[in-house]
């Protein structure tokens, strides 16, 4: 028995022995195969990587990174508002640096290069550094505001000269070993190019619509100009860059002090943006989508690929309310007029006359058909002429007829006569006997020019009689004229959509916060339109439009609509709106009305403008001004036409004019070219038309 016991546990023995072998073979055939399995997938990989896709991986291997470049998409054009242009876009082209492909340490020998280059096709660079170009080196004239950057942006104290100016820039932009002009001139580069930022991603424009022949010889001197590209662009064109300027306005690129505001509404380093008028009013509408290009780079640095992965959207169109002809035709006038008066005036008397403004209504809409300032400048040629434009002591930059304010004078009366009558102080036959002397006071007895008995409102506006004026503003009191004042326009903004100073009317208030007492008889003089009131021309042209609507004033308004890209859609028509509807009533319109065609020489009386207008064929409402200044007297001019049904309203300021008449003979230029169509080669000029 024990024996069999025995027998059978070797038996079993053996047997596990046996199963065990058979497990562990098993075991080592399915490591096997689970080894030979990851060696296929691997094998297949590699086949993968290396030969199949070989070239791409290669290229990711080498390639280092990508950036992103800004395509700047056109800007929309501006019109007149019969969609005739005044500003277009054309295809240019433009010599920028891309610091992808500029040579690191060879800079200023590149830029040099470039320069020699467009130097002798005659193509300009753009320079805005404000020191001159030549040793003894020295800070522009009339550029103080772009001095005191240049100060800031070296860091350097308020005081520092030129020359330590100078030393800091050679320093900063490593010009030690070159001649002095060499110096200024990539002092002015360089320095403009940090401005704007440029890095790898923000290319430096250097010159803007080079000649087709510079854009070959850069072409073909590649091999010495790393980093110089030309690049084909919509380039702002003037059709006529002297019409206008003052309201068009410039565009330029953004500074590096500029951008920390723009960056978060969507623009780049590298944009454009509209710097002044309506260029930089409508910028929104105008700047369009930019679109975007991608490089790729290897590891090196160096370009291997660039694609356009976002197409640029060109922005809309601006169609303004202007008349081009007869904004020329009042540019025109305006100069005509004030060179005549250097030239014939008598001293003390318009011959100092050096500049001025005008501007024309529509007297329904209030849309501004024309508004000139002189001395004006070019849009075509303002980078080339920036330095002169900045040191002339005229200021011909200066937009006179939204920024100037002056004292109306006299133009001012018929809103006195206005409040007079609307107030029931007076009467169409209210008559008021002058004596020459105004002795209400006793210790202020302001005169008049002349001696008028038992005279009207309309024969006091005929004549410009001070003392009526005097009596009737004593009568009303400051705070009526200051509230009819306010109710014209007058001080008060105008609607248009364009920044305009406000000027202010004379009151108890206004003298308070000068530090200055009012007295009683300082409404004497604002009745007259002297004293510390001070208006825009703007300003003045819509009171007048607002005397010729009856006391209706339309707000006033430069852009008539907004178009797409190609004007062949309407984003916004800009409709007409009433600011004041002052309700005067009929007797008041028309007594200042017949005053104001009596004023203008009309149905047989002898007024201030008759010269002018006193057989002309279309009825004119109209008034002169001669208020005092520091210095000579200015001239101002109101008037509309038709006087019974009035259409158009124009107001005109000489400064050191004198003669308020002067300003007359640009209104009837305006008014030959709106009413019968003469252009200034057909009419007369405003010489030939003067008072002997």
């Amino acid at each position: 028995m024990g024996h069999t016991i025995r027998f059978a546990a070797r038996a079993l023995t053996g047997w596990e022995k046996n199963m065990e072998k058979k497990i562990n073979t098993k075991r080592t055939w399915i490591l096997f195969g689970l080894i030979l399995a990851v060696c296929l997938v691997f094998g297949l990989v590699l086949i993968q990587i290396q030969i199949v896709h070989g070239q791409s991986y290669s290229e990711l291997a080498t390639k280092g990174a990508t950036r992103s470049q800004i395509i700047q998409a056109a800007r929309g054009e501006i019109t007149d508002r019969y969609g005739r242009p005044l500003v277009q876009n054309k295809v240019g082209y433009n010599v920028t640096l891309d610091k992808a492909y500029l040579t690191r340490g060879e800079e200023n020998e590149i830029i040099l290069r470039l320069l020699k280059l467009l130097s002798a096709a005659g193509d300009e660079w753009i320079d805005k550094l404000p020191i001159t170009e030549t040793a003894p080196f020295a800070f522009r004239e009339g550029q103080d505001e772009a001095v005191s950057r240049l100060k800031d942006f070296l860091n350097v104290g308020p005081y520092t000269n030129v020359q330590d100016v100078m030393s800091w820039l050679i320093e900063r932009y490593e010009l030690e070993g070159y001649e002095p002009r060499q110096q200024r001139q990539l002092a002015g580069i360089r320095y403009e190019m940090e401005r704007q930022g440029f890095s790898l991603t923000t290319p430096y424009t250097l010159a803007e619509d080079v000649a087709v022949s510079t854009v070959i010889q850069i072409k073909e001197r590649s091999y010495e100009l790393s980093g110089v590209m030309v690049m084909e662009s919509t380039i702002r064109e003037y059709v006529a860059g002297d019409i206008a300027p003052h309201l068009v306005g410039q565009i330029g690129p953004i500074y590096a002090e500029e951008y920390a505001q723009l960056k978060n509404k969507g623009y780049a380093m590298n944009d454009i943006i509209g710097k002044s008028g309506v260029e930089e009013a409508f910028e929104s509408q105008l700047r369009g989508v930019n679109g975007r290009r991608t490089i790729t780079l290897n590891s090196n640095g160096e370009v291997i690929d660039a694609a356009v992965t976002t197409s640029p959207i060109p922005g809309n169109s601006i169609m303004l309310t202007l008349d081009i002809n007869l904004q020329k035709v009042a540019q025109d006038a305006l100069e005509s007029q004030i060179l005549w008066l250097q030239s014939n005036g008598k001293e003390g008397e318009g011959k100092e006359a050096t500049a001025g403004a005008v501007v024309a209504i529509d007297c329904k809409t209030g849309e501004i058909l024309a508004m000139a300032s002189y001395p004006t400048y070019n849009l075509s040629t303002y980078s080339q002429d920036y330095h002169e434009l900045l040191a002339n002591p005229h200021n011909p930059l200066f937009n006179r007829a939204l920024q100037g304010t002056y004292a109306p004078g006299s133009i001012f009366k018929p809103l006195v006569g206005t409040a007079g009558l609307q107030e029931g102080t007076i009467t169409p036959s209210y008559t008021y006997t002058c004596n020459h002397v105004y002795t209400f006071y006793d210790d202020y007895q302001p005169r008049c020019l002349g001696w008028h008995p038992n005279f009207s409102v309309m024969e006091a506006l005929r004549v410009s009689c001070n003392i009526f004026f005097y009596d009737l503003g004593r009568q009303l009191g400051i705070d009526t004229l200051t509230d009819y004042a306010r109710q014209f326009g007058l001080g008060e903004p105008t609607g248009i959509e364009l920044p305009e100073a406000l000027g202010h009317m004379a009151s108890p208030a206004y003298s308070k916060s000068i530090g200055e007492i009012w007295n009683p008889g300082d409404v004497l003089q604002t009745s007259i339109g002297q004293g510390k009131s001070l208006f825009t021309p703007l300003q003045l042209a819509t009171y007048t439009a607002t005397l010729a609507n009856g006391g209706i004033r339309m707000k006033s308004h430069l852009v008539k609509s907004i178009k797409s890209y190609g004007l062949d859609e309407t984003v916004q028509e800009i409709v007409p709106e009433v600011a004041v509807d002052m309700g005067l009533s009929e007797t008041a319109v028309k007594a200042i009305r017949d005053g104001m065609i009596r004023a203008s020489g009309q149905n047989g009386y002898n007024g201030t403008s008759g010269a002018y207008f006193g057989d002309y064929p279309i009825s004119v409402a109209s008034k002169t001004g001669t208020p005092e200044t520091t210095g000579f007297p200015n001239g101002t001019y109101i008037c509309y036409a038709p006087a019974d049904d009035p259409q158009i309203a124009v107001a005109v300021v000489i400064e050191n004019g004198y003669h308020g008449y002067w300003g007359a003979a640009v209104a009837k230029s305006i008014f030959d070219a709106y009413f019968f169509g003469k252009t200034n080669d057909q009419q007369p000029t405003a010489a030939d038309t003067l008072l002997p």
